[in-house]
């Protein structure tokens, strides 16, 4: 597999973020579909400002976006990322159950083998992606795994050229037709859908409920008793 044609990749043996990096060329004027990525990261970090282990062996991916869309709609390229990744998965042979847990990560039978952060300035968007290719860390909160662990073909060049073709083609989607493909695509696989979560905000907040459905603008919506609320942000947990 190639890169696209429309791609430019900036490659790195070692960087602090590629999400770093890439906002500092997007900010320089670095045109769409600038592609940086590197082998290690030294100063890696997820959403929440959570640290994001980095060693050798991963894939790690930051692709500059300009979309010509309002604010409002531009979260929703978080569910793009993630039905990137899953189409990734499937082209490298990846075993088990693929599955998106809102509102960005994917798991395979459970386990995280993926993280993604969007990261936005003016007139300017990047998409950060992350994929346990060869191996995972043993020491995380959460289960996780890796293309390898899953059965996948581990090969870190064709993966990493595989995700801008696989985000390339779900990107034009979402800008053609909007979000009703990516939002049905995205249920197809979604994890906890009909079951009771538990949600944490950031304030440390947390409430409760089922997760009921996906509305059209990729809120979560949880219900209770009979009364539905627009979750926007949050990290959500489910029963046991």
């Amino acid at each position: 597999m190639t890169l696209p044609a429309v791609f430019r990749r900036v490659a790195y043996e070692e960087v602090g973020s590629t999400n770093a990096e890439a906002l500092r060329l997007a900010e320089a004027g670095a045109p769409e579909f600038t592609y940086v990525t590197t082998r290690r990261q030294s100063a890696g970090r997820g959403r929440r400002g959570k640290s994001w282990v980095s060693p050798e062996g991963k894939l790690y991916g930051t692709i500059v976006l300009r979309p010509d869309r309002p604010p409002a709609v531009i979260s929703q390229l978080s569910f793009v990322a993630a039905l990137a990744v899953g189409d990734l998965l499937d082209r490298l042979g990846v075993q088990g159950t693929i599955g998106f847990k809102w509102p960005n990560d994917v798991l395979v039978e459970g386990s995280k083998i993926c993280g993604i952060l969007l990261e936005g300035g003016q007139g300017h968007l990047v998409a950060g992606i992350g994929v346990n290719i060869a191996h995972f860390p043993p020491d995380t909160p959460y289960g996780a795994t890796s293309v390898a662990a899953k059965g996948g073909r581990a090969d870190l060049d064709a993966a990493t050229d595989g995700l801008a073709v696989a985000f390339l083609e779900r990107y034009r989607l979402w800008l053609e037709e909007g979000f009703r493909p990516v939002r049905e695509a995205w249920l197809a696989r979604a994890i906890g859908l009909g079951r009771e979560i538990k949600v944490t905000f950031r304030e440390g907040d947390t409430d409760s409920g089922v997760f009921s459905a996906l509305d059209e603008s990729g809120a979560l919506v949880l219900t209770r008793g009979g009364a539905s609320r627009m979750i926007t942000a949050g990290e959500i947990f489910f029963a046991a």
